[in-house]
């Protein structure tokens, strides 16, 4: 597969951050670029201009983990940020053979799996691949992600509904942050998974449709989710400020377990009791018009 504007776009990007004085290099004159100059990060990394020049038109074919290495510590690029540049270098490395077979696009949950998000009763949890697709969720996280539920149109995808459904903006307290790391996780997916059509297919679709994805993902920015904090606006129990922790299948699946919780007795453990409470209601109403309808 041929990257090599993706990875000339993402070194650029990386230069285009850095000052002289982050980098610990004098100053003289007017200078036309907004970072660093190539002759200037050729130098910090410890190779030929016309060799980084080369690196920087896209080109990682061949080269070696100490360079991407230098390269990475001469850009200043952090943890997510190396690891997506030796990404795009085992692509490019894997370019010139046959492309690796592809993962299902919808891989099986182990029953044990689906049995551990089930048996999570109080807590919001889901299993998601790296295209953001919520593909199994308990009665908890089905209830924190009510509104995206709502939205059959939405697939039950965070990324869509981020980018596509009004209410994401209420929804999500932090909505800029939101969808900036969701961008930048889904240039990481990309990075790792290059053959993968429908990921290919959903930035795609978010790029046509979204301003703002597009806007974002022209800068090139990566993201983990590990895990961390999100704070959320329910339309039903309100405000909840909630940690969650990314946990990774020990398999080639590519999915993910994720929970949400908070301290105990804190506003939004309370909160997360009220959203037990409605989730069991709203679940008795749905069930009585089910018989309603039989």
């Amino acid at each position: 597969m041929d990257n090599r504007a993706e990875v000339s776009a993402f070194l650029k990007s990386r230069r285009d951050k850095i000052t002289p004085e982050q980098a610990g290099l004098p100053v003289y004159g007017q200078r036309r670029v907004p970072g660093l100059r190539r002759g200037e990060v050729a130098m910090l990394a410890g190779v030929s201009v016309e060799y980084y020049t080369r690196l920087e038109r896209g080109n990682l074919t061949g080269v070696s983990e100490q360079v991407l290495d230098a390269l990475a510590q001469a850009l200043r690029l952090d943890d997510t940020e190396r690891m997506h540049l030796h990404d795009l270098a085992r692509t490019a490395a894997a370019g010139s053979r046959a492309p690796a077979r592809r993962r299902d696009s919808r891989p099986a949950i182990r029953p044990s799996v689906a049995r551990v998000v089930e048996g999570i009763p109080d807590l919001p949890a889901y299993v998601q691949n790296n295209r953001m697709d919520m593909l199994a969720a308990n009665a908890m996280g089905r209830a924190l992600y009510a509104p995206m539920y709502a939205e059959p149109a939405w697939e039950a995808n965070t990324a869509r509904f981020a980018f596509f459904s009004p209410a994401a903006q209420t929804f999500y307290a932090d909505y800029e942050r939101v969808t900036h790391s969701a961008v930048g996780a889904l240039r990481i997916a990309a990075g790792k998974n290059p053959y993968d059509r429908e990921l290919s297919n959903l930035i795609g679709e978010l790029s046509t449709r979204s301003d703002t994805f597009r806007r974002l993902w022209g800068g090139h920015d990566v993201h983990v989710f590990r895990e961390g904090n999100k704070r959320f606006r329910h339309p039903a129990v309100g405000d909840l400020d909630l940690d969650y922790e990314r946990l990774d299948l020990p398999d080639d699946s590519g999915l993910s377990v994720v929970v949400y919780s908070a301290p105990a007795g804190s506003a939004s453990g309370d909160g997360l009791k009220l959203l037990a409470s409605w989730a069991a209601d709203t679940h008795q109403e749905d069930a009585a018009g089910t018989d309603a309808q039989t």
